[in-house]
């Protein structure tokens, strides 16, 4: 029995592993603070649990297989039936059709699809190193993403579909792609916007999209609950309001406090004291992450562990931004904080084969690397 529980955690980064937890229990402690009757805080525990019993087996094993393009291909076409599948026949909860109720708990395709992208674009762009430069692999692997983007564009789930877009951007240039012909992608895609803008679009269709971008303008409308967002986040001064003291949150100004709205929620209880405490804990995920792909014995290790960084990442600063006022509201959840299973249990189920990638380093992985900043990968 001693030995196999040596084996489960030979090869743990526990830095990586403790911050990411620590995020997960503050999430917690910040349902928790709203009301004694909620069911988010018991369901979260069960969640947490459950992410916690997957990550360790899935660091046990070996995901050679991702590099074969049957296995790949096979999994991103699954996820985008389901993806078309749930335009048809998902649940819609607040407007947007993006789950499947199943009963007891909800099934988000979105969630699996980023990971299964980064593995995609992974195996794409680790057998064409060579040839990185040419325009086509940009056409490429924006058309996978894209097929994934427009699916969920269309539930609508904004939040996820930019996370899938900026991890395409984000590990293209990883890649080593010209930033000449990205240059010119964006200059066209600036072109076409604009003459949608001018041409095409009726007037009520760009005040949909004004309020969009800015929706402080509308403080009583579309723009609510951006403004008790903010109100919330600034309301937390330097040490907070205190747990379970935050009269937005607890008083149900501000909504889907739970998901969508949790770093408001956690900034008014915690301060600014408690956001540097959380965005120290991200800081090391991410950077644990990175020398992992430092470190990676392949180009398919290293563009993989560098796809998840992306993913989280970037998901922390669009959720961070909208919760402050800085991004139009998108619906998009905290990384390990916010409550859901889908989410959860993808973002553990890439912690535990970033562990497996680990255990198969090119080079031993010690305390040393907590340093280690990654310039390039």
């Amino acid at each position: 029995m001693i030995s196999g529980f040596a084996r489960l955690c030979k090869g743990i980064d526990w830095f990586l592993f403790g911050a990411a937890f620590a995020i997960s229990i503050l999430g917690l402690m910040t349902m928790r603070s709203f009301s004694t009757e909620n069911s988010f805080f018991e369901k979260q525990i069960i969640w947490i649990t459950l992410a916690v019993l997957l990550f360790f087996p899935v660091s046990l094993g070996d995901y050679g297989f991702l590099r074969r393009t049957k296995i790949v291909v096979g999994l991103y076409a699954i996820v985008l039936a389901l993806l078309a599948l749930i335009l048809a026949f998902g649940a819609i909860v607040k407007g947007g059709q993006n789950r499947f109720n199943l009963g007891f708990f909800a099934v988000q395709p979105a969630d699996p699809a980023k990971l299964i992208l980064a593995a995609l674009l992974s195996k794409y762009f680790a057998r064409r190193h060579i040839e990185i430069a040419h325009i086509r692999h940009i056409l490429v692997s924006g058309a996978y993403a894209f097929a994934l983007f427009a699916l969920i564009f269309l539930q609508p789930d904004f939040g996820s579909g930019i996370t899938i877009a900026v991890i395409w951007l984000g590990m293209v240039l990883v890649a080593g792609i010209s930033w000449k012909h990205l240059a010119v992608l964006g200059l066209t895609a600036a072109i076409v916007v604009t003459g949608l803008w001018h041409f095409a679009l009726h007037p009520y269709q760009k005040q949909r999209i004004l309020t969009f971008v800015h929706p402080l303008a509308d403080i009583r409308g579309a723009g609510y609950n951006a403004y008790q967002s903010t109100i919330a986040v600034g309301s937390g001064e330097i040490v907070g309001k205190g747990v379970g003291y935050g009269t937005q949150s607890k008083l149900q100004f501000l909504p889907e406090y739970q998901t969508d709205f949790i770093f408001a929620a956690y900034a008014e209880e915690w301060g600014f004291v408690g956001v540097i405490l959380l965005l120290g804990l991200f800081v090391i995920v991410i950077t644990r992450i990175l020398i992992i792909a430092r470190h990676g014995r392949d180009n398919f290790d290293t563009l993989f562990a560098a796809g998840v960084a992306i993913y989280f990442a970037s998901q922390f600063m669009v959720h961070v931004g909208m919760d402050m006022g800085l991004l139009p509201i998108t619906g998009t959840t905290l990384p390990l904080m916010s409550y859901g299973g889908s989410h959860l249990l993808t973002e553990y189920l890439a912690l535990g084969m970033l562990m497996s990638l680990r255990r198969h380093a090119k080079l031993p992985l010690g305390v040393r690397d907590t340093t280690e900043l990654v310039g390039a990968v």
